[in-house]
C-alpha cells in the first residue's frame, strides 16, 4: 500500500480558491493512478477527479468540471487539486486515493487513501 498525506484544505469564501496536495511515500508512484474524492456530512463519498500514471489523462465529475483542475508531479510523488470559484456545496473532507493500473471513478477500485483535508466554503 501507498502511504498518502493530503494537505491544503481550510476555509475559503464562495468565489474563492485553493490548492490540496496529496504526498506519496512510495518509490514507484509513476506506476500508479491518482484520484480525488469527498465526503460531506451525511452523505456518501464521492468521485471528485483523477488523473493517470503520465499526468497527460484526467478525468472530472460534472459537478466540478471547469473549476477544478488535477495535476501530479511524479518526481515529487505530489498529486494536486487545484479549486478554483468554489461553491459552498463543494464543502467536504478531501480525501486522495492510489491504485495501480488504470485510473477509475469508483472509489471501490482504489486500494491507498490519505486521512481527508478539511474544505470549508462559506457562502
Amino acid at each position: 500500500q501507498v502511504q498518502l498525506v493530503e494537505s491544503g484544505g481550510g476555509l475559503v469564501q464562495a468565489g474563492g480558491s485553493l490548492r490540496l496536495s496529496c504526498a506519496a511515500s512510495v518509490a514507484t508512484f509513476s506506476s500508479y493512478a491518482m484520484g480525488w474524492f469527498r465526503q460531506a456530512p451525511g452523505k456518501e463519498r464521492e468521485f471528485v477527479a483523477h488523473i493517470n500514471w503520465s499526468g497527460f489523462s484526467a478525468y472530472y465529475a460534472d459537478s466540478v468540471k471547469g473549476r477544478f483542475t488535477i495535476s501530479r508531479d511524479n518526481a515529487k510523488n505530489t498529486v494536486y487539486l487545484q479549486m478554483k470559484s468554489l461553491k459552498p456545496e463543494d464543502t467536504a473532507v478531501y480525501y486522495c486515493a492510489a491504485k495501480r493500473g488504470a485510473a477509475a471513478a469508483v472509489a471501490e477500485r482504489f486500494d491507498s487513501w490519505g486521512q481527508g483535508t478539511q474544505v470549508t466554503v462559506s457562502s
